[in-house]
């Protein structure tokens, strides 16, 4: 390099007027200044005339080397610029590796590129050109694909980088047989979740945008993200939900995005009074879903009396809606219900309402009786005179009719008058 380098920069020198040390740098620089001018010019022009035809790739190819391209050409000339400065300054580290140097800035630049053109062909996929006749795919799927195909480029490139450094590939690959099992073993909630992640992109148990939730776990929301190791989903209080993907590999998950009705199910309840117009009320609700315009009437239909309850007789209603649309649904099923109210009040019947009869004896009476069985009862319980019968008599005390007690100092009382 140095054979052509001294002479350009003598005779730049001796024309110009310029120092010698400054004349490869300048040229590098010029150089990198054009070809970036023309690669935007050509990128520029070439992008709206190969929108137009019908091949719908090659515009994102030309989209995705835009950027790349222009930092790959002023990396190159940075390299170049280090290069000749080891030249100069007689850096052996810098002239032995510049090389390796230009080959991993390259690499770079490819997986740059790679990556952009993974997520343009994304969109792409799903939001395919107007005038083109493909079909639209759904995010799911295409992020599914644009991430395995990020996945390959980015080993690709490791490898590739790898190998351009002096590594062994065939040994590196054989290290991985041995290494990978430790690392699998350290790292094994993540390959869990990884794995997890492919089986939900595989059987497809949901997609961006479906309401799934979960009757093992508390987990109801609509999912907005599905990655490689945690799925987000927003929950109905606008609350970000993040769960691992193996999650779903040991739960059940319900997805009602992908009904095909929605239900209505409800029970009613009517006094047993009405009984004599329960057969009437359930030919007419049945006669009303029959002729409502917003149910599926191709499903099953039931209006049936179906028990007598231990305060009601009680009745169901069973339809579907042709609406899978939450608030849509609310607003038939108001409809319904309101219907039904007014055929019951036809009828000159009542929905009924959880009653208990308690049935009182005539208090008065009870009273009275009891106030003639204590007439003419002498005072005191009989209790309490059987207690006074039976109590000990008192020495000194006499309980005959009319006596009282004596004293001592009394006749008598054992006195001499008395004998």
């Amino acid at each position: 390099m140095q054979d052509w380098m001294t002479p350009l920069e003598t005779l730049v020198e001796a024309r110009l007027g310029v120092p010698d040390w400054l004349v490869i740098p300048a040229l590098l620089l010029l150089a990198a200044a054009v070809a970036d001018l023309a690669a935007w010019l050509l990128i520029w022009r070439l992008g709206p005339l190969l929108e137009r035809t019908r091949n719908r790739w090659d515009d994102t190819i030309v989209m995705a080397l835009r950027r790349p391209l222009r930092v790959w050409i002023w990396g190159m000339a940075i390299v170049g610029l280090l290069r000749f400065t080891g030249l100069r300054l007689e850096w052996d580290w810098i002239n032995d590796h510049y090389g390796h140097l230009a080959g991993l800035f390259s690499l770079l630049m490819f997986a740059w590129t790679g990556v952009r053109l993974v997520g343009l062909i994304e969109k792409r996929l799903i939001f395919p050109p107007a005038k083109h006749k493909a079909r639209s795919l759904d995010p799911t799927t295409a992020s599914a694909v644009s991430k395995v195909v990020g996945a390959i480029i980015m080993v690709v490139v490791f490898l590739l980088a790898f190998q351009l450094m002096g590594m062994s590939v065939s040994g590196l690959l054989a290290f991985g047989g041995v290494g990978g099992i430790l690392v699998g073993f350290a790292a094994r909630d993540v390959l869990a979740n990884f794995f997890g992640g492919l089986a939900v992109h595989l059987d497809d148990p949901f997609k961006v945008g479906d309401w799934i939730r979960s009757p093992d776990r508390d987990i109801e929301g609509i999912v907005e993200d599905i990655g490689w190791r945690l799925t987000r989903i927003r929950t109905f209080d606008s609350r970000p939900l993040y769960v691992p993907n193996a999650t779903f590999s040991t739960i059940s998950v319900e997805n009602p995005s992908r009904m095909f009705n929605r239900r209505i199910f409800q029970q009613l309840s009517l006094r047993y009074e009405d009984l004599p117009q329960v057969r009437d009320i359930v030919h007419d609700i049945r006669q009303m879903l029959d002729a409502h315009e917003y149910l599926d009437h191709q499903q099953t239909t039931l209006v049936n009396f179906q028990r007598f309850g231990d305060d009601d007789l009680e009745l169901f209603v069973h339809a579907y809606t042709r609406t899978t649309d939450w608030a849509e649904h609310q607003d038939i099923q108001q409809d319904v219900l309101l219907r039904i109210a007014d055929i019951i009040a036809s009828h000159d019947a009542a929905l009924a309402i959880p009653s208990r009869e308690v049935h009182l004896h005539d208090m008065a009476q009870t009273q009275a009786s009891g106030d003639t069985g204590s007439r003419g009862r002498p005072e005191g319980s009989i209790d309490e005179q059987r207690a006074a019968s039976e109590r000990p008599e008192t020495p000194g005390q006499d309980h005959s009719p009319g006596s009282r007690p004596l004293r001592g100092d009394e006749p008598g009382a054992d006195s001499p008058a008395n004998d």
